[in-house]
Parts: C-alpha cells; structure tokens; sequence
C-alpha cells in the first residue's frame, strides 16, 4: 500500500531536506529512521518540495509505499515517538497507487518571515531575517505585483536549479506588517531553486529605498540573476503546503 503523510519541522539544525552523505543531519534521513521503525523494514519517502539547510515546513507532504499492515495511527503516533523534537508527523492517510507526493502537486506555497526592528533578537534568530532598516512596505507591494502571472524568472535561478524550464506562474504574492514582523506569502504552479529567496533579496533592496519599483521589471525582463537581488538567507523562509486535487 502507498501511505501519504504531513510533515512539519524547524529547519535550523538540518542539512535540507534530501538525504546525502551518512553522518549529515537531513530531514529525509531521520524521518525515513522513523518510519523503518514502525514498518520494520526499510522505507523510502518521496516528498512535495525539497527545502534548503534552515527552512522550516509546516506541512511537507510526503509518501512510501509498504507492505507492512498497520493502522493509521500506528504510523503517526509511532512514527512520532521516533522522531527527534524538531520533526513532528501531523496527518496520515493510505492513498492510491498513483499518487506521488512530488509529481502530484499542481500547487506549493510559501512564507517568509522578516523581524523589521533596530533591534535583534534573540528568540527569532532561527525562525526571521532580521532587517534593521526601515523598510516601505507599500512598495514593496506595488513590486512584487510585477511579479505575477507566467513568466520566465531566470532571474531568480540558482545555478544548480535542475527544473527543466524557468517558466512559472505565480498565483499571489502578498506582503504584510504587523508588530514589527513582515510577512510574505506566496503561491506558484512551482518554483525553482532559491526562488523565493532571490525575490526577497530583490523586495528587500525596493523596501529599503535602494531600487525603484521599475527596477524589478528591468530585472525580470533581463532573465539574469546578476541583476537581481543577493539570495536571502534561509531561516526567514517556511514552505507551507503542497496542493493537490487526489489528497
């Protein structure tokens, strides 16, 4: 049978999502652990998104196939008691023989925190980017709705971006403040490498007085990552949830 799973975890002391080698702290690596407990044999789990070292989920979706026969709750709460502290199952469910949790996925979302305050701290080092500046949130805005719809976003291409092509659509991007915290949210059909991070990078240089709000135009029209923004760093950033019309 094919078992599909929600996955949530605090990214900070995880080498990314996807296994490498032995001795490297993955999220795949201590999950697959786990769930080889409860099936009592090995298990290979495919997820909905790979995330970087120090990005967190809140709902990773993932899937195995098995032949061990356990209830469901077997595999969630026996499958938490294996998992360290900064990994948590949070639903389970028997899917069908094709459902993929990656090729599946019509849709992913995703959040990125920013602690906008003079002053740092301490208990959001890990979960927000911290900008000291003042930042125009407004602006912002008004940018990254140049951003919407199909485009090619080269410019927001890490070099070791492995997707087939750089064409995507983006369905919403919206930025927030409150109490000195800036939230963006976003929704594509998918994304490549280091794509979100890349367009903060960019945001943030339109926030701070830096850019014009045309220039964000100039940097998608010129499909080059030279122009565009440096890459965010990562502990701001939470992939939210994979969509799906099977699940």
């Amino acid at each position: 049978m094919k078992i599909a799973l929600g996955v949530e975890y605090l990214g900070t002391h995880f080498h990314g999502w996807q296994i490498q080698k032995s001795g490297i702290r993955t999220v795949q690596s201590v999950v697959e652990t786990a769930l080889s407990t409860v099936a009592n044999h090995p298990v290979r789990v495919y997820c909905s998104g790979r995330t970087d070292a120090g990005v967190h989920a809140k709902e990773q979706v993932i899937h195995f196939e098995t032949e061990a026969v356990r209830e469901s709750k077997a595999w969630l709460f026996g499958g938490n008691v294996n998992l360290p502290s900064d990994v948590n199952f949070t639903w389970v469910k028997k899917v069908g023989d094709d459902f993929h949790a990656r090729f599946n996925a019509y849709a992913r979302a995703y959040e990125f925190k920013i602690l906008n305050h003079p002053v740092r701290s301490a208990l959001k080092a890990d979960s927000h980017l911290w900008e000291p500046r003042p930042l125009d949130i407004e602006k912002m805005q008004e940018a990254a709705i140049l951003l919407l719809g199909e485009h090619d976003f080269s410019c927001f291409r890490d070099s070791l971006c492995q997707a087939k092509s750089p064409i995507k659509t983006i369905e919403y991007l919206n930025i927030t403040k409150h109490d000195g915290t800036v939230l963006l949210e976003v929704k594509a059909n998918a994304f490549l490498h280091h794509m979100v991070r890349n367009i903060v990078g960019t945001l943030l240089k339109v926030g701070r007085g830096e850019r014009d709000i045309s220039w964000v135009q100039d940097v998608l029209d010129s499909k080059d990552r030279r122009k565009a923004g440096p890459t965010a760093e990562p502990q701001g950033l939470y992939f939210v949830k994979a969509f799906y019309t099977d699940l």
